[in-house]
């Protein structure tokens, strides 16, 4: 999971975080996973990016567990 710094404050310095552009590139990212926008009070506070490792069953173990 990667953490991209929000905007903190309104001061002019500060740049303006697209989430919409941070939703797109986790999406884009990943082959499995899923994606999470939390909202507060009507905004959007956090984007959460899960990726997950996808393993195929071997059909050589013989049955055996």
């Amino acid at each position: 999971m990667s953490t991209i710094p929000s905007e903190r404050s309104s001061s002019s310095d500060t740049p303006k975080i697209d989430w919409l552009e941070i939703v797109r590139q986790n999406v884009a990212g990943l082959r499995f996973g899923s994606v999470q926008i939390t909202v507060h009070e009507g905004r959007v506070t956090q984007v959460e990016s899960i990726e997950k490792t996808r393993f195929v069953a071997s059909r050589d173990d013989g049955g055996q567990k």
